[in-house]
């Protein structure tokens, strides 16, 4: 019987699952109860990692093209003595850059590729309950005219937010917290910014955080905190209010204009435990939420995304056992626990109010981002290309005394060969010398393994890499790499 995956969420992760499951021939159904595709810039940026896991569904010149590049971040305090400057040119790979895009526009190329692989999203149909068994999984669909149809799925990924229903129906907890402040976002044309509009600019206020995030030339997105009230949500700023900010914190001689979206919110820290239940999956906002500092969210959520398509696909498509989605978890969990400790950090740090704790927040930022590697480090860990999975339950073993990429760390893509992952069907790639136990090694494993032979990445060694560019296992001989190969059968 033909598997089925249910979608229920057609924002950026829902879209990124629809399409990485569709392009390997996985019959795919995409709900949302929206009635059409956001019409606002919401999530803001695709970090380099994004980029190249994009690159193996399509390419990411689509994105590239209708995108603007940023390159730096300036960190400046004290009247406009600048902390720190981070470049992202040092980001290892082909794109050392942020990608500033709107997120409506994420969303249109996304829904467009998907379309091209004869998916439609059906919009306005709103999922009301949910039966979780160890066979498949129930749901009922409410559409626009309330009739309700009863569907039967194989699998369901929950990517429906914050207030998922998935996740409700999982039962699993949301345990975090909201920070005791508001926060203005304005997405505005400006004049009179000081810095070149390929770099964003964080201005560390006695009075609070304000940052400055160029959109396109002459239109920038401004966060900024500001003192709790008391109504249920944040007030939206106006535009006297937005200006009067940007004189109060940011440097003299800027003046906003023709504002494109208003909008007051409060920042939430939260995430499960187990991204998984069963048939049902949680990824992107209905697993982790968190503050916007260091723009993560929406290329966390995509990444699950990309993580567990390859390995549900494997799975339905009968190559890989179950045991293959149990990684899909614990890999995820970790990063996303990281992006929320990160970002809750950077927002402290930013918005912090006792003058000795900003007094040594300066000093010490001063200091710490003169150094080069430090530097190189964060760019590292913004773009995403630091992301690895060290403990996944999937790695294998390493070849001993290699110098090279250990089991769990990202391959960078080498120019001249194909992408990774890329194609109708997910596959390991295998990079080593060709020899003739090598050639049989590819034949025997033809479903498993990539034709396409790849330069060894470790010196008298094979490296054997998964569909999202991660490395699995190391070892000597062919043999090696066959027995981690068995193992996922």
């Amino acid at each position: 019987m033909t598997k089925t995956v249910l979608i229920v969420g057609a924002g950026p992760v829902g879209l990124t699952a629809a399409t990485e499951l569709a392009r390997y021939g996985i019959p795919v159904r995409i709900v949302d109860k929206a009635p059409q595709r956001t019409d606002k810039s919401k999530a803001l940026v695709l970090w380099s990692r994004t980029l190249e896991l994009l690159d193996r569904g399509g390419g990411s010149a689509p994105f590239v093209d209708a995108g603007f590049k940023v390159h730096a971040v300036n960190v400046v305090a004290r009247a406009g003595e600048l902390m720190g400057r981070v470049t992202l040119d040092s980001v290892d790979g082909p794109y050392p850059y942020a990608l500033m895009l709107p997120q409506s526009e994420t969303e249109r190329l996304l829904e467009e590729r998907l379309l091209a692989l004869g998916v439609t999203v059906e919009r306005n149909v709103e999922v009301t309950s949910l039966t979780n068994s160890d066979t498949n999984v129930q749901a009922v669909l409410r559409h626009p005219d309330a009739s309700e149809e009863t569907v039967s799925a194989d699998w369901l990924l929950g990517c429906d937010g914050a207030h998922s229903l998935v996740r409700s129906t999982v039962g699993t907890e949301f345990a975090g917290e909201t920070m005791l402040s508001d926060w203005m976002l304005a997405d505005i044309h400006m004049s009179g910014y000081p810095y070149p509009d390929t770099e964003v600019a964080v201005y560390w206020h006695r009075d609070g955080v304000f940052v400055i995030f160029p959109i396109s030339p002459g239109r920038y997105r401004l966060i900024a905190d500001l003192p709790m009230t008391s109504s249920e949500r944040p007030p939206t700023p106006t535009m006297e209010k937005v200006q009067a900010l940007v004189d109060q914190r940011g440097p003299k001689g800027m003046v906003v204009s023709d504002p494109i979206w208003l909008a007051g919110f409060r920042i939430n820290g939260r995430k499960v435990s187990d991204y998984r239940s069963g048939r049902m999956f949680l990824l992107g906002d209905a697993a982790h939420i968190h503050s916007p500092a260091g723009g993560q969210g929406m290329n966390t959520g995509m990444q699950d995304a990309f993580n567990l398509a390859w390995k549900l696909a494997m799975v339905i498509k009968g190559t890989c056992g179950d045991k293959v989605l149990d990684s899909y978890s614990p890999e995820r969990s970790k990063v996303g626990e990281q992006v929320l400790k990160d970002a809750g950090r950077l927002t402290a740090m930013g918005a912090a109010k006792n003058p000795l704790a900003q007094y040594a927040r300066n000093i010490v930022s001063h200091f710490v981002l003169g150094i080069a590697s430090v530097r190189e480090k964060i760019a590292d860990g913004m773009a995403e290309v630091a992301i690895g999975y060290p403990d996944s339950p999937l790695n294998g073993p390493a070849l001993r005394g290699a110098n090279g990429p250990k089991p769990g760390e990202r391959v960078m893509p080498v120019s001249g060969q194909s992408f990774v992952g890329a194609g109708d069907a997910p596959r390991f790639a295998l990079f080593a010398e060709p020899s003739q136990s090598v050639t049989d090694l590819l034949h025997r494993y033809d479903v498993l393994l990539d034709p396409e032979l790849r330069s060894p990445l470790i010196a008298g060694g094979m490296t054997l890499v998964r569909p999202d560019g991660y490395v699995a296992c190391s070892g000597k001989t062919a043999e090696d790499v066959a027995n981690y190969l068995n193992g996922l059968r």
